[in-house]
């Protein structure tokens, strides 16, 4: 995988903040495998998931920046608060080409990547409109597991398919050796918002 494969199909508009979300996560010496990685997943559970989310070509973007921008705070102020780290940085760097509202939105799904899920008790969310709120909440579960799926940061899954009943998403992971066991576990773990905000139990198979 390479980083120009993060640019097809994205107009000049989108094209620029993205390479403006590379030079800050350059900037703050991100993991670029694991990272990379992510921002593959993610893409792809969208896709699988868009019968359900119903959202378009603008929030995949904006997931696709959030993943990019997902780790940023690890190097910053270390690994334990880093998704607040990160938002505070989306808020406030001046290298990337976004507007208020969409470091706003891109922020508040790189904050609740990882720990807790959103709450109007958060003032950066509570300012969002309800729509808004629903993009962040739907973008932010689909970061969450695309994350769990790469815990081990050794980019063992490969691709992946979704399957959707009225109770279930079942993900089906195409992987390499050895199995991905502890991905399988991260994932599951961190797809609390996803059944919570989707309303269905999220399961996970392995396959080779």
């Amino acid at each position: 995988m390479d980083s120009s494969d993060f640019f097809q199909s994205l107009n000049t508009k989108q094209a620029n903040q993205l390479k403006s979300a590379f030079s800050l996560a350059e900037n703050c010496n991100y993991p670029q495998k694991h990272t990379w990685q992510v921002a593959h997943l993610s893409q792809r559970l969208f896709s699988e998931l868009e019968s359900l989310h119903k959202l378009g070509e603008q929030e995949k973007f904006w997931l696709l920046s959030a993943s990019i921008l997902h780790d940023i705070g690890i190097w910053s102020e270390g690994g334990r608060d880093h998704h607040k780290t990160a938002l505070k940085m989306i808020l406030n760097a001046q290298v990337i080409r976004y507007n208020d509202k969409e470091r706003l939105i891109i922020g508040s799904i790189v904050r609740y990547h990882r720990k807790a899920l959103p709450s109007n008790h958060h003032d950066h969310f509570s300012v969002l409109s309800e729509e808004e709120k629903g993009i962040v909440s739907t973008l932010s579960a689909i970061l969450r597991v695309a994350d769990g799926l790469d815990v081990t940061d050794s980019a063992r899954i490969s691709d992946l398919k979704c399957k959707i009943s009225k109770k279930k998403i079942t993900i089906n992971c195409s992987t390499e050796n050895p199995k991905p066991d502890l991905e399988k576990q991260a994932a599951l773990e961190k797809s609390d918002l996803m059944q919570k905000f989707f309303q269905r139990v999220v399961v996970i198979n392995l396959r080779e």
